[in-house]
């Protein structure tokens, strides 16, 4: 109740807790938030989005087994180092392959190559041959 000539006191000073402690302590134990849209038409569901919130600490987060930031490129470096160790891996791979490919095929190259040049060689070691 007011008293003639008096404010009532702002929302939370009377109650002992300011804004930092209601934080500290959502923080601390987490908040689930969700809800669900559905939106139908003549009893046709035309649209469904499921929300989801969770607003924890990182650490409370990790103890309920939610650390997906943590293998996500966007958002750590770590996660980032990897994913590029594996493409420059695969990359690597791929570049051996093509290597021994052309290894391969210059390896057949060289062989028909000394066969042709062989063959000339036979040919011009042979004697003309006479006319009937």
């Amino acid at each position: 109740m007011t008293t003639p000539g008096r404010f009532p006191e702002p929302y939370g000073q009377g109650g002992g807790a300011n804004l930092a402690d209601i934080l500290e302590r959502v923080l601390d134990k987490g908040i689930v938030i969700a809800g669900d849209i559905r939106i139908n038409l003549l009893d046709i569901e035309l649209l469904t989005i499921k929300l989801r919130l969770v607003v924890a600490s990182v650490d409370k987060a990790k103890e309920m087994g939610i650390d997906w930031w943590e293998t996500d490129p966007a958002l750590s470096s770590r996660a980032r180092r990897s994913e590029l160790a594996k493409e420059n891996a695969e990359l690597r791979e791929r570049l051996a392959e093509l290597e021994t490919g052309r290894q391969e095929e210059t390896g057949r190259s060289l062989e028909t190559g000394r066969r042709q040049r062989a063959d000339r060689q036979r040919e011009a070691d042979r004697p003309p041959e006479e006319a009937p």
